[in-house]
């Protein structure tokens, strides 16, 4: 307890009080390729000022910096970051293992946190960010950037209308083919240099230097991230509870395997999940050997340049008694259940005038933009977050539900409250690892 407050007496002495007006000064944690491009577009806000960026590899920092500009500094561990007082808030954009650890102790140095998703590697870390933004009264904002595309609020005001019937099931799907190769193999080799690689494992166990296990395509290691699922799945599974208007499932049960990639990760190239939450059923299917998902774009409705006008590879259905919506970044289609066998409807049809095909094609598919622009004005007062901490916690909650159902073979029985298992031990001993030393930095509860 003492140490708690010791922490939080900290953490409001170093914080600026912001107003209206204010100049943000943000810090940059991680900078990778994602990071950089969300400091640009942060960076595009009036009053933002990147003044110092860290990263366990000198050649991201130095690709940072020169972005940022001569006087940002350059701390190659982010705790030497958090130390600046004229930071008063920063970006956490490292691989999934650090989320936690980088964005509760930047909370507790009195700092704001916008932090990439998934939000965190394990479960109980995530609630270990949701606790220190409470505890310190920081705003951290999760990178789910749906929150911050309006057609996703149309579709919820349409289903929750009731425009669609009684919905009892929906489906989510991420689709992309990397079959045979995936990310391919290469061989373990000396540490670069400029790259402290034992920090960069940090809490994981430390490995011999792969440089799969690197970059972009750590992903695919269940030492560092949580696949597929955590990666695509968690923007998805946010949009889901936005437009059902619910937090989190009862039960979750997994079956999955790698049958066709054959590569240098861990990941299941199959991995289907479903969910019970009260009054539905949501199924998510992760597959990438096979990247056509549910196909049938209709003309005009072409994002990701697959297939041409067939190309649906990754997005959600509603599935209505009345009426059947399907969603994604590029916009949402609302399909009619008709009463009668013709399809297409005639115009004398008495369905067809019931319920028409609606279309929303949006103009911005990718929301990042607006959504990090909205992180300093929320510092400032000026509004609220588009995502919060509560939200993002529960995305990803789901998709790690979804992978310890996957490894322990076992139906998961989830008490929300609790935030545990109901007396299912095994799945429990997965809420979190234990992390290696020295890098066990997140302060305990």
């Amino acid at each position: 307890m003492l140490r708690r407050d010791a922490l939080a007496a900290t953490a409001l002495s170093a914080a600026r009080v912001l107003g209206a007006n204010d100049r943000v000064r943000v810090g940059l944690i991680g900078c990778g390729g994602r990071g950089r491009y969300v400091s640009r577009l942060m960076a595009e806000s009036p009053g933002v000022e990147f003044i110092a960026v860290a990263d366990v590899y000198a050649r991201n920092a130095a690709a940072a910096r020169d972005w940022a500009g001569p006087r940002c500094a350059v701390f190659p561990d982010f705790r030497r970051l958090l130390e600046q007082k004229d930071v008063d808030a920063v970006i956490v954009a490292t691989p999934d293992h650090w989320h936690a650890a980088a964005a509760v102790l930047a909370c507790a140095a009195g700092k704001h946190v916008y932090v990439e998703k998934p939000l965190a590697y394990s479960i109980r870390e995530g609630r270990a960010i949701v606790d220190a933004a409470q505890r310190y009264s920081r705003i951290v904002q999760p990178g789910m950037q749906h929150r911050s595309s309006p057609h996703f609020a149309e579709a919820a005001e349409i289903v929750q209308s009731g425009k669609l019937g009684k919905v009892h099931f929906v489906r989510v799907w991420n689709s992309v083919n990397m079959v045979p190769r995936g990310i391919g193999r290469v061989l373990d080799e000396p540490v670069p240099g400029g790259l402290d690689w034992d920090m960069y494992c940090g809490p994981a166990p430390l490995a011999r230097f792969n440089r799969k296990r690197f970059l972009s395509t750590y992903r695919w290691f269940w030492d560092y991230s949580g696949g597929y699922i955590t990666d695509f799945g968690t923007h998805r599974f946010d949009t889901v509870h936005q437009i059902m208007g619910v937090e989190i499932p009862r039960t979750a049960v997994a079956a999955g395997g790698r049958f066709e990639v054959s590569d240098a990760g861990e990941m299941p190239d199959v991995l289907t999940v479903t969910y019970e939450y009260p009054g539905f059923i949501l199924v998510y299917d992760a597959v990438n050997l096979n990247g056509f998902g549910l196909g049938l774009r209709t003309p005009g409705m072409k994002y990701y340049n697959a297939r041409g006008p067939f190309d649906r590879p990754n997005g959600m259905a509603f599935y209505g008694t009345n009426g059947t919506l399907l969603a994604d970044r590029v916009g949402y289609e609302l399909f009619p259940e008709l009463a009668s066998s013709s399809w297409p409807p005639t115009p004398d049809d008495p369905s067809a005038a019931q319920f028409r095909m609606e279309r929303k094609q949006v103009n911005v598919t990718d929301a990042t933009g607006p959504h990090a622009r909205a992180f300093p004005e929320s510092i400032r007062g000026l509004r609220k977050p588009p995502a919060s901490i509560l939200s993002g916690h529960r995305a990803t909650t789901i998709a790690h539900l979804g992978n310890i159902s996957y490894h322990t073979g076992l139906k998961l029985k989830w008490d929300a409250v609790r935030e545990d298992f109901d007396n299912q031990p095994e799945a429990s001993k997965h809420l979190a690892r234990v992390p290696r030393k020295p890098w066990d930095l997140i302060p305990s509860a």
